[in-house]
């Protein structure tokens, strides 16, 4: 099957923005991945998708040679830096020079050469573990070097081409139905 981006069928995924930097042979880089997530907590690894062709080539290219990259998860005061980090391609745009005459600021890593986006909810730096070709996406997989997150941001949310803010947090259930609940699976545990 081939759902093809914007397909409808797919529009009930949510996801964070991830803006990726990078520095490499073209330059200095940043681009918004949706598909940002941990793979693991011990050791701590980041996963970032990039799609093939001209769209995310410049970054692909700067991880590949430079074996680094930076992921800042965008906060919810951020849609304006996601929409000119994805609205454009790298091989084309200078995007953290529109960014930076824009008047947003960026911090130096500490560890890698890519700088982070300032503001953001969280700012992680990678070192490539592995590039694993799934499909129409390159999956880097990043070791985290440093991570700093910032508790008083909340992360973009981004949902087929829409970006939201995260809003009433939705409590677990309350401990009578916790309690029939594990009454239940001790009623069916299978043995």
């Amino acid at each position: 099957m081939d759902l093809g981006w914007g397909n409808e069928k797919a529009s009930k995924f949510l996801t964070n923005v991830g803006l990726i930097t990078t520095v490499g042979p073209n330059g200095a880089n940043i681009m918004a991945a949706e598909w940002t997530y941990y793979v693991s907590w011990s050791p701590a690894l980041v996963s970032v998708h990039i799609g093939g062709g001209k769209t995310a080539k410049a970054t692909a290219e700067n991880i590949m040679a430079t074996k680094e990259f930076g992921v800042s998860i965008a906060a919810d005061d951020q849609n304006v830096i996601a929409s000119i980090a994805g609205g454009s391609h790298g091989r084309e745009v200078d995007k953290m020079k529109v960014l930076k005459e824009m008047g947003f600021a960026f911090s130096k890593s500490k560890h890698i050469k890519p700088e982070l986006v300032s503001g953001a909810a969280s700012l992680i730096e990678c070192k490539l573990k592995e590039a694993v070709e799934l499909g129409d996406h390159t999956m880097f997989v990043g070791e985290v070097l440093s991570i700093e997150t910032d508790q008083s941001k909340e992360p973009l949310a981004y949902s087929f081409g829409k970006y939201y803010a995260l809003g009433e947090m939705l409590h677990k259930p309350e401990q009578p139905i916790l309690d029939k609940i594990e009454e239940l699976k001790k009623k069916y545990e299978k043995k």
